[in-house]
């Protein structure tokens, strides 16, 4: 009993090491939209005009934001104090430009 034990044991380690090393199971390769007649036609110079559009837009609003924040530092006296404001405006400026570099790579 003690020697089925005792060979029991080290089979049992090497099982469980064996199955912890298996690779993941395969999945099934995704399909391309393109092969699917049922899928939408997707209408991607639409999709760029309107992304374009939307550029043009936030172009014009951080232009709008950069020259208000511009006045703001010009009637600020920053060395004392650094309005709550400006650092917003600050914030919505880098928020616009993060949208804008992420629309134009695409």
């Amino acid at each position: 009993m003690i020697a089925l034990w005792a060979l029991g044991v080290p089979f049992g380690i090497l099982a469980r090491t064996l199955a912890a090393q298996a690779p993941p199971p395969r999945l099934p390769p995704l399909k391309d939209k393109e092969d699917d007649p049922n899928s939408p036609k997707i209408d991607t110079k639409a999709i760029l005009e309107a992304n374009q559009k939307d550029i043009k837009k936030n172009v014009e609003r951080l232009f709008q934001l950069a020259s208000e924040l511009k006045t703001e530092v010009e009637k600020t006296d920053s060395v004392l104090v650094l309005s709550l404001a400006l650092l917003k405006k600050t914030e919505e400026i880098e928020k616009l430009a993060k949208d804008i570099r992420s629309r134009a790579k695409g």
